[in-house]
């Protein structure tokens, strides 16, 4: 295999960070990176100097440095994961691209506006630079398990996808993904929304909805629906709904009622082997760097 040089921005803490400097995540991607054969991480980088000497000598990283930028001319990184907050990204994210790194593996929620969204996404693309997000609960057993079982028939055509969480932003960011993953990434036509916010709940420092719903249509015809907010639930994580059939996936379970069934089964979902630090961001680096 290609050796790789790896390199993490944003040191953080194991249980988070309390500022838009740190970001807990990063103890996870690093430990995903060193769990690979072919992965070398040459360097960390974080504003805060004691963070990030702390967080080098934790994982034996020799590279040590207070601005990313630096850390990227001196070690000259393969892929770089950034585990900032949200309103950093675009900055970030631009910056690695136009040093010159050629894959950012970058933390959600993207950006706290559409605007930095499509920047990165513009700036990557004029670059050649692949950019990944976070986004491992395509790489969880009951998911991949769910999604197998849609694509072999066994509730006829996927029609529609239902979900529920806490809010549009840093749950639903997962929830938006997963509808891709079930419907095997085909692009949305359109989607619909609508938020109401009324409290002061912030998550990143971004304020979140105390109540949300939204509804988009896929261009072939799979419809995906998600409710947020306190009281919304579907009892399940997610209803997959086929012409013949039904699976709802309750992590850590699925079931499903197919041609033939008269009520819903239990599917038996095998042992995902443990990898890295948390194994589904694990294999979404592998998924990053192959």
């Amino acid at each position: 295999m290609k050796k790789v040089k790896a390199a993490i921005i944003g040191c953080g803490r194991p249980r988070g960070g309390d500022d838009v400097t740190g970001s807990g995540m990063s103890h996870a991607h690093v430990k995903g990176y060193q769990a690979l054969p072919n992965v070398t991480v040459v360097g960390c980088a974080d504003l805060v100097e004691a963070r990030a000497r702390d967080f080098a000598a934790s994982y034996n990283i020799s590279g040590v440095y207070t601005d990313y930028k630096e850390m990227i001319r001196q070690e000259k990184p393969d892929i770089v994961s950034i585990s900032t907050w949200p309103a950093t990204h675009r900055e970030i994210v631009e910056g690695c691209a136009e040093a010159g790194v050629r894959a950012i593996h970058c933390e959600k929620p993207m950006a706290t506006t559409l605007g930095d969204a499509s920047a990165m996404k513009k700036t990557c693309e004029e670059k050649g630079v692949q950019l990944t997000f976070n986004h491992q609960r395509r790489f969880e057993l009951q998911y991949q398990v769910a999604r197998n079982l849609v694509n072999a028939g066994a509730i006829g055509t996927l029609r529609r996808i239902e979900t529920a969480c806490a809010d549009l932003y840093d749950w639903g960011t997962h929830w938006f993904d997963m509808m891709h993953f079930y419907n095997n990434d085909i692009p949305a036509e359109w989607l619909i929304g609508q938020i109401h916010v009324d409290k002061g709940k912030t998550v990143f420092g971004v304020r979140m909805e105390n109540q949300g719903m939204a509804n988009v249509r896929f261009v072939n015809g799979v419809y995906g629906l998600i409710f947020t907010g306190a009281g919304n639930t579907i009892w399940a994580d997610h209803r997959l709904l086929g012409t013949e059939g039904i699976i709802e996936v309750a992590m850590p379970d699925v079931r499903i009622r197919a041609r033939g069934d008269k009520e819903m089964r239990t599917v038996d979902i095998p042992k995902q082997k443990e990898v890295g630090g948390w194994t589904p961001i694990t294999w979404g680096i592998r998924d990053a760097i192959v």
